[in-house]
């Protein structure tokens, strides 16, 4: 099990784009959170095997219909699992 932080870039906010990162990756059995940032990015945190993860960086790479996404950058991050589903939050995950 591994833990990758995303941060997705462009127009990401206003397009749906959460609520379809929380099915494409609910479907991939993956566990995490995703959120909105100031800046106008979407991040995520998400745990699960590195091919649901892989798997969802291409998803990420496209998004949904009506997102423009302009770049995605991934980096692991160290730590047990946490999460027990994929879910929107209102924050940066705890």
């Amino acid at each position: 099990m591994k833990r990758t932080r995303f941060v997705v870039r462009g127009l990401v906010q206003g397009v749906n784009f959460r609520a379809s990162v929380v099915q494409e990756a609910s479907a991939r059995r993956l566990t995490g959170r995703v959120w909105n940032r100031d800046d106008g990015a979407v991040e995520l945190m998400v745990e699960g095997d590195e091919t649901a993860l892989a798997d969802l960086a291409g998803w990420l790479r496209q998004g949904p219909r009506f997102a423009q996404v302009e770049s995605l950058e991934r980096s692991e991050i160290a730590g047990d699992q946490r999460y027990r589903e994929f879910a929107v939050s209102y924050g940066p995950a705890t």
